[in-house]
């Protein structure tokens, strides 16, 4: 009897995961699914460009996983029986319950309006597909001159701010951010991001937090109204709320937490990876949420699974940062050095340079998800049924 293994989620951690383990176990022995609701691989680390009127490759998940192994799904994930180790799923035929023995739950996260008021209602955001060609569609239509507001300054809304300034010179594109323009990078980091900026007419407002969005502004908190025809709202991410109606262990966020290898502390059948996840990393510290912290948990966990499904050796790699990538258009950027817990170093590649840096990284990423069964060379090992049944665990008890 084939080990049944099901992958909620075919973002870049899903995807990666279920073509990883595709290569590493025998398919007589393992029956790998991957449930998704969209037919098409999002590169999600580009939404911001085609946000911007630019056209991204298609990704057909089919075509990726053909001849794989892996069994494709279209369907939305409707549950999570932990305890029966079912998921429901939903599609324009019905309801449908599905069994696993081992599951890598990757359904990631949306973007959080924070209970700001009006966020939810008035402003756009970028992460998903639906939400990118909302905006993209909105900003289409604007006259030149009108007011493009982007808040929050981490990673996205950098990114953002700066693909609409270039692609978009006819329009008052400004930044919104609660602490200081770039404060997370090195001296020289924010200098050049400065640079830029002022080079593409971005109109930034440093310490202002956003208290309420309307049609055509936002307040913050110093009492500053700041006018805007679109919001495009990027302040962090909600991971999807699936896991916290679970009998799985989650924190207060709703991520499931994990122990080094993306297993559940609480059910050892499951596996959590990417934003879904609480991973700690170096210096005892959380993971952020990002396509640099997600791919490797899912080597990780993926490996874990094969590991002990076959008796192999578990991973024992700790996922560390080496630089953040920031595309500030499609003609410069800025790559920034960190240590392995993400604090900055002195150190920035910055320039036309950086963007070729950058672009060859998302490249990279996505072909890694668009070609599963190649990549690093790897021997599919066999699956017994005694380490099957020891890697899923009895149902519901906590791990040591």
């Amino acid at each position: 009897m084939q080990h049944r293994i099901i992958v909620l989620g075919a973002g870049y951690t899903g995807a990666t995961a279920a073509g990883r383990l595709a290569r590493r176990l025998r398919r007589e022995d393992v029956a790998i699914t991957l449930v998704n609701a969209e037919p098409d691989f999002v590169e999600r680390v580009r939404l911001h460009q085609l946000a911007a009127g630019q056209d991204l490759k298609p990704r057909p998940l089919r075509a990726m996983f053909a001849g794989s192994g892996v069994e494709l799904r279209l369907a939305q994930v409707a549950g999570v029986d932990a305890g029966r180790r079912t998921v429901t799923v939903a599609d324009a035929d019905g309801v449908e319950e599905l069994s696993y023995d081992t599951l890598v739950y990757a359904l990631g996260s949306g973007w959080d309006a924070q209970g700001v008021p009006g966020a939810a209602e008035h402003a756009y955001e970028l992460a998903g597909r639906s939400g990118a060609l909302r905006l993209r569609e909105r900003l289409a239509r604007l006259d030149a001159g009108q007011a493009v507001l982007v808040v929050g300054g981490g990673l996205t809304g950098v990114e953002a701010a700066a693909e609409l300034a270039e692609a978009r010179p006819d329009l008052d594109v400004a930044l919104a951010v609660r602490g200081g323009l770039g404060d997370w990078l090195s001296p020289k980091g924010r200098e050049h991001l400065r640079k830029v900026f002022g080079r593409l007419g971005i109109t930034v407002h440093e310490h202002a937090d956003v208290t309420a969005v309307a049609a055509d502004r936002v307040s913050t908190a110093d009492g500053r109204d700041i006018p805007a025809a679109v919001t495009v709202w990027t302040t962090g991410f909600a991971v999807h709320p699936i896991a916290r109606a679970t009998a799985l262990e989650v924190t207060g966020t709703g991520q499931i937490v994990v122990d080094a290898t993306m297993r559940s502390v609480s059910h050892p059948d499951v596996y959590a990876i990417g934003d879904a996840a609480l991973v700690m990393g170096p210096g005892n510290k959380p993971l952020r949420m990002s396509c640099a912290s997600g791919t490797p948990t899912a080597w990780q966990a993926a490996d874990a699974i094969a590991a002990r499904l076959t008796g192999g050796r578990l991973p024992a790699s700790t996922i560390r940062y080496f630089n953040q990538c920031v595309s500030l258009g499609r003609k410069e950027g800025l790559i920034q050095y960190v240590t392995a817990d993400d604090r900055a170093v002195p150190a920035v590649l910055t320039g036309r340079l950086a963007a070729v840096y950058k672009e060859l990284i998302c490249k990279s990423a996505a072909w890694g998800v668009a070609n599963p069964t190649l990549g690093l060379p790897s021997r599919r090992r066999r699956v017994t049924r005694a380490r099957a049944a020891a890697a899923a665990g009895p149902r519901g008890v906590r791990l040591p």
